[in-house]
């Protein structure tokens, strides 16, 4: 048995624990061939082939390859890239700079050559720089090269929600914008429990207790670890996201997206709504925003602008 002609492929660069678990949830869905590819001889070798065995027992006939060949990832419908170091305690996503961008580089230069067809979810952090890095490098159109952040940011705001209230997180809807980090913008009034608006079910003060909690979630799962980052959420959220591109879904979800005017943002990836299909982005939706909340929106474009013109040029 060997990777099925028929079946759409799924790339995951970066095989550690959101690349792995990603894999996983893919082969549960059992519509997709995977390919896993990392640096470290044997690890993705080990891992596809423990994901093979799986299939018995979960009910699955998904293939998984695991590759240090980028050979391997040829034709691939959808590359998913968590390459990078991960946040360490007490270490800030800006601190990753640096070091993910060569990684990004290199990954985006092999990926581009072996599928140039593909569209990319980057979920490396810092993610809305890196899905610069990845844009410039294989100079993809935008609609192919897109960050995986608001999916993520907005199921934690719906957690928390639901955990609040006491309530089915399925009845909870909500919206975050902005970059994936401090200054992310959960958006309380786009946010709704079975259709009510959040601000009709609880006083300011919880929804900014809530929201705070959402932008700094990330660093709450960091600080509980000690030794490494959130993955199963962040793996459910690339697997939505897959499924709304290869079922052509048309999801509308919150994503990172190279804005060219749009929210009046230019040459700068920043998480808003967008219809994600079997074309990658197929629209991106304005919405209407209160001075407070556009006020919100450009200062964590600002922060994420930070960070690209921190990292100069794209030449090694």
């Amino acid at each position: 048995m060997s990777l099925m002609q028929n079946r759409p492929k799924v790339t995951v660069v970066g095989t550690g624990m959101v690349g792995g678990t990603v894999a996983q949830l893919m082969a549960q869905r059992d519509y997709v061939d995977v390919v896993m590819i990392d640096i470290v001889e044997g690890m993705p070798q080990g891992k596809a082939l423990d994901l093979r065995e799986t299939g018995p027992v979960m009910g699955y006939d998904t293939y998984l390859l695991g590759s240090n060949d980028y050979a391997d990832a040829a034709d691939s419908d959808i590359v998913v890239i968590t390459s990078g170091i991960p946040r360490k305690p007490g270490m800030s996503r800006d601190d990753l700079l640096k070091t993910n961008r060569g990684i990004l580089q290199s990954v985006s230069a092999e990926i581009a050559k072996v599928s140039p067809n593909a569209i990319l979810i980057v979920v490396s952090n810092p993610l809305d720089a890196m899905c610069h890095v990845a844009l410039e490098t294989t100079g993809f159109p935008r609609e192919r090269v897109i960050g995986m952040a608001g999916v993520l940011d907005s199921a934690r705001f719906r957690s928390f929600i639901a955990e609040e209230l006491d309530v089915s997180v399925e009845d909870v809807t909500a919206f975050v914008l902005g970059g994936h980090g401090d200054t992310m913008v959960p958006l309380a009034r786009y946010s709704t429990v079975a259709g009510i608006p959040l601000p009709d079910l609880m006083d300011e003060e919880t929804i900014a207790r809530l929201q705070t909690r959402t932008a700094n979630g990330g660093a709450e799962v960091v600080a509980l670890l000690k030794t490494g980052s959130a993955y199963y959420a962040p793996a459910a959220s690339v697997c939505e996201m897959v499924d709304s591109i290869l079922l052509d879904k048309k999801r509308i979800l919150p994503t990172s997206v190279y804005l060219q005017g749009e929210y009046g943002i230019n040459d700068l990836y920043v998480g808003v709504p967008v219809k994600l299909g079997k074309n990658g982005i197929e629209k991106i939706i304005e919405i209407k925003l209160t001075d407070d909340e556009t006020a919100a929106l450009r200062k964590s474009a600002d922060a994420v602008q930070e960070l690209v013109t921190a990292m100069g040029t794209f030449d090694s």
